[in-house]
């Protein structure tokens, strides 16, 4: 997030504002959080968050004595080893830990560099959603106005989410990178994946019931849109898949469930679904910001999971093509097109969900 002029002075500068911010949050200046400061100076809310408690002495760092190297030193090429295969450790944060213990002066591109030419390759991690107040009071609210429900209410779910699976998974920024040199020298390897240049990606659309999977491929240059979301996802695909009695247990009880994305989120998506008599959690229902509620989400994962062993087994020829990766998602949804026993599995899984919610404080769940 950092601009294209990124210097020493600037971070400074940045660290300074970061603390004044924090200072007049104190003061009574509630609306300013750490999301805010971040927005305001251009940096990740890990970089307000590491410096807007700190003392406004600890801002600066002294370079007086070192030049920039051209060669590293070997305590410097241990710090950067040792940082490898750990969340936190980017190319800047080592940088710093250089600075700091070596008094030595060195850019990011070198320790990338150096990183390469010892075998090693950036990762990135997943993070863990947050959760305002706001959050996590709809999240408690939702919880009980579903207390009462039982195995059998949720089996009557139709769930479903749009999500990207690319030939690579998408990396994050520079801050959330990890050097490793294979998924498996990193802790909770789930959380990570190689990153490369170009990657190609095809964006699905998947909803599920207790009897049968449907999902939609986009097309390629079509965009993303609440109009195409109703004329074609809606009209075309999930309307007419909720009436089909082939496809839901009973479709006079079946319940649409999607997240609050802005195309679902629309008056106009919400007229649509009751013009055509179908059950939905609206806006004022479903949580914000809760993907460990919508089971669909691990649908998404199965899928991505899935094909990303298939791609990883093509040869190097067919590694990064568009169309090999086409081809192993569609293989892979039509071997889970009627997977009743991870369906029901999914569904019935509401209850321990909501429990781990609150368990959670309504916060961030394993699920």
């Amino acid at each position: 997030m950092a601009g294209t002029y990124d210097n020493e002075e600037q971070r400074m500068v940045d660290r300074i504002k970061c603390i004044a911010f924090r200072e007049a949050r104190d003061e009574g200046a509630r609306f300013i959080n750490r999301q805010w400061i971040a927005q305001k100076i251009h940096r990740t809310t890990r970089f307000v968050t590491e410096w807007w408690e700190k003392l406004y002495d600890e801002c600066f760092a002294d370079y007086s004595k070192s030049g920039r190297k051209l060669k590293l030193s070997e305590a410097s090429r241990n710090i950067i080893l040792n940082g490898s295969g750990k969340q936190g450790k980017s190319s800047y944060i080592v940088a710093k830990e250089i600075a700091e213990k070596q008094n030595e002066y060195v850019l990011r591109k070198t320790i990338d560099n150096y990183r390469s030419r010892e075998g090693l390759k950036p990762f990135h991690v997943i993070p863990k959603p947050l959760k305002t107040e706001t959050h996590i009071s709809n999240r408690f609210w939702f919880c009980d106005w579903l207390k009462d429900w039982t195995k059998e209410d949720f089996l009557h779910l139709a769930p479903s989410n749009e999500f990207y699976v690319w030939i690579v998974r998408r990396s994050n920024y520079q801050n959330d990178r990890v050097w490793s040199k294979s998924i498996e020298d990193i802790e909770d390897d789930e959380r990570y994946r190689e990153m490369v240049k170009n990657r190609v990606c095809i964006e699905i659309f998947v909803i599920f019931t207790a009897k049968k999977l449907h999902w939609v491929i986009k097309d390629k240059g079509e965009s993303w849109t609440g109009q195409y979301f109703r004329d074609t996802i809606l009209m075309q695909h999930v309307i007419p898949f909720l009436k089909n009695e082939e496809n839901v247990i009973d479709p006079d009880e079946v319940i649409f469930v999607h997240d609050k994305a802005p195309c679902m989120r629309a008056n106009m998506t919400q007229h649509l679904l009751q013009d055509n008599n179908i059950k939905f959690w609206g806006n004022d229902t479903w949580p914000g910001n809760s993907p460990d509620l919508n089971v669909a989400e691990h649908i998404g994962t199965v899928i991505k999971n899935e094909v990303e062993k298939k791609m990883l087994s093509e040869t190097e020829h067919d590694r990064y093509r568009g169309e090999t990766l086409k081809k192993h998602i569609s293989d892979v949804l039509k071997n889970m097109e009627t997977d009743i026993e991870l369906f029901e599995t999914l569904l019935c899984s509401y209850p321990s969900r909501l429990r781990a919610v609150k368990n959670a404080n309504g916060r961030h769940t394993d699920y």
